[in-house]
């Protein structure tokens, strides 16, 4: 009896090791796929707060949970399955399908632009005026755009770790959903409110906790209204990337191979900032294209309804 007690000791003593050590490769390979997602997950965090600009701050956190809770949903239950059953049975269907994400993302980008030069944008209104149909427009429009930014990071996530075991590759990719998720709204929430940090300091009894605090309540309009013209950017960054990326994929070489070739130049003829400036020309040509590509599809959205009316009043 003590024999058989001792075996199975040793068998869960060894079943614990194993588990231990695959919890610690998943860990580890969810750190690697969220490493290649960095780019995404920057952009992700810089589009969100353009969303509660004009919202009454006492209602601030309350949407960002909400959005951060549309965020999860995207990754859990719908992207997660998705590319998940699509690596495993139609992997060639990935990247039209994050084509067409792109091609969303490039043209919300570029109608904000359009709105912003065109001064054809509604007057937003004052906080105090917004109530809860306006909160949850304001949550479907984020949670629609991190639909997008959520599937190119899972599937760059994927890419990442495709040679793992299916089940292996789905545990990895939850905890890249869920710490990503965490991490970009985590930050966004504290960037929001970081003027009722300032605001306490300003109140404290330090002279210079109180400059201090004056200062991030002063920044904190500046550095939102930085934010969202970068949020902007980076809807046509990312869209263009994903043209970029895509097109190779698909066996469309010759912008890529433009792009790649000037990224290279640049990084090769500016020395130790040649990684950093060879990234800026790639995105710099990425935001080109992701504009270009939003431009037409805001062309053609204007143009459409305007045939439509010409054709009802004849």
């Amino acid at each position: 009896m003590s024999g058989g007690l001792a075996a199975l000791l040793d068998d869960v003593a060894a079943l614990a090791r194993m588990t231990a050590a695959s919890v610690d490769d998943v860990a580890a390979a969810a750190g690697r796929a969220s490493a290649k997602a960095a780019g995404v997950v920057v952009d992700d965090a810089a589009v969100t707060p353009r969303y509660v600009q004009g919202l009454n701050p006492n209602r601030e956190l309350a949407v960002i949970g909400r959005i951060a809770k549309g965020s999860m949903r995207n990754k859990l239950v719908f992207i997660l399955p998705a590319v998940l059953l699509l690596s495993e049975f139609l992997p060639w269907l990935l990247t039209p399908l994050l084509l067409l994400g792109g091609l969303y993302l490039s043209y919300e980008g570029a109608e904000k632009v359009w709105e912003k030069l065109s001064g054809h944008s509604a007057p937003e209104k004052p906080a105090t005026d917004r109530g809860p149909e306006d909160e949850g427009q304001v949550v479907a429009g984020a949670v629609r755009t991190d639909f997008i930014l959520s599937a190119e990071i899972m599937v760059i996530a994927l890419n990442e770790v495709a040679a793992e075991s299916f089940w292996s590759r789905a545990a990895i990719l939850v905890v890249v959903a869920i710490g990503i998720t965490v991490l970009v709204y985590g930050a966004v929430a504290l960037i929001i409110r970081m003027d009722d940090f300032g605001l306490r300091l300003a109140g404290g009894q330090s002279a210079g906790l109180q400059r201090l605090g004056t200062g991030l309540v002063k920044a904190m309009p500046v550095v939102l209204s930085v934010l969202s013209t970068v949020g902007i950017a980076a809807m046509l960054w990312v869209g263009g990337h994903i043209w970029l990326v895509g097109l190779d994929e698909l066996g469309v070489h010759a912008v890529y191979d433009v792009v790649h070739h000037l990224e290279v130049a640049v990084a090769d003829a500016t020395g130790a900032l040649g990684g950093l400036l060879g990234w800026l020309t790639n995105t710099f040509f990425s935001a080109v294209l992701g504009a270009v590509l939003g431009a037409v599809v805001v062309v053609v959205m204007h143009l459409v309804p305007r045939r439509s009316k010409d054709a009802q009043a004849h």
